[in-house]
């Protein structure tokens, strides 16, 4: 993955030199992609460092700091459904795609993975109120009299505070009433995994300034690209959201948590995967919720029925997997194949 920074300065270049815009979009997302890995490597260094208090607020705020900034590019060039739709292929792409390549990955390796099965539960019951809150919207939306939409603003913002204010709690509930549920396994052998041996705090700092700085700078090359590019391919910008935009975002997490799998730790790779879904779900959208009233362009949580669909889909089936607080490589083909299948749906969308 590191080969990919030789793509950083190539939109920059691209954009004043005048070429296509496929050349734009491609090489920031290219260049993107060791971007965001290397800012997840040392948030998670910072925050082992840091203590839990101190490191589960730099989680929370750097977690997933990449689909925030990409976002924050979006809402500001008017795409508000590039938004929305990179909003669902996070959540999915962080339980189907990261959880099951994961699984899968694991598997392969050994013929059983044993996890915690309460808290993987406690993860997947806040994804499905994150299934919930796009639910409500959508019915709210289709019931809703002519000329009330204006409703569908206030009641983004009222689930927006809900979801935060219960994403605190969780916080609270993995950090203090119940961390022993959640102890980091902080090792050697976890941090050759994730890439950061060796690195001190002052290091992992810089990296953390720099990477931040240069994703907001390629997310808005990306994200002005974006409309030419789905013309010239001819996918929708819908297609563009919720499978490549998402899947540059969660690069680092695709990465770590197959990683720690292949370890056979597999609490952390589902604590990985499905902890940052719920980010996804309960922090990054409010906070982009937020954003957009300060922008003076309010965006409402209003989702396709197909985007709907999609995350209850990935909530259900996710629901049988952790039940048992076990797994194996055909769970994780599973997972991997109702992920193709929405793929498909959103690509004929």
């Amino acid at each position: 993955m590191i080969y990919f920074l030789i793509f950083v300065p190539v939109p920059i270049i691209a954009h004043f030199l005048g070429w296509s815009p496929l050349i734009v979009f491609f090489s920031a997302c290219l260049g993107i992609i060791p971007l965001a890995g290397f800012m997840g490597k040392a948030t998670e260094h910072l925050a082992d460092r840091m203590g839990e208090g101190p490191g589960a607020l730099l989680n929370a705020t750097f977690g997933n700091a990449c689909e925030l900034i990409i976002g924050l590019s979006a809402l500001n060039a008017g795409l508000q459904e590039v938004v929305k739709a990179s909003i669902i292929g996070s959540i999915i792409g962080n339980i189907l795609l990261v959880l099951g390549g994961s699984i899968l990955i694991g598997g392969l390796k050994f013929d059983r993975q044993v996890f915690n099965r309460t808290a993987a539960t406690t993860s997947s019951t806040l994804l499905a109120l994150s299934a919930i809150s796009l639910v409500v919207p959508a019915v709210f939306h289709f019931t809703l009299p002519a000329g009330r939409h204006i409703n569908e603003h206030r009641l983004a913002l009222a689930i927006s505070v809900i979801l935060l204010m219960t994403y605190i709690l969780s916080l609270w509930f993995s950090l203090k009433t119940h961390k022993h549920l959640y102890v980091r396994e902080v090792d050697v052998e976890a941090e050759e995994a994730i890439g950061v041996t060796g690195w001190s705090v002052k290091k992992s700092t810089i990296i953390l300034f720099l990477t931040t700085v240069s994703v907001v700078v390629l997310s808005e090359f990306l994200v002005h690209a974006v409309e030419a590019t789905a013309h010239a391919l001819g996918i929708t910008q819908l297609f563009i959201g919720v499978i490549l935009v998402a899947i540059i975002g969660n690069a680092a997490e695709h990465s770590t948590a197959i990683l720690m799998a292949m370890k056979n730790k597999m609490d952390l790779s589902i604590n990985i995967a499905l902890g940052s879904g719920s980010q996804i779900a309960m922090l990054i959208a409010p906070l982009l919720v937020f954003a957009s009233y300060i922008m003076g362009q309010p965006m409402n949580l209003f989702f396709s029925p197909v985007e709907v669909l999609a995350v209850v889909v990935a909530v259900i089936i996710l629901a049988f997997v952790t039940l048992d607080g076990e797994c194996n490589w055909l769970e994780g083909v599973q997972l991997l194949a109702v992920y193709a299948i929405l793929g498909a749906a959103f690509y004929f969308a």
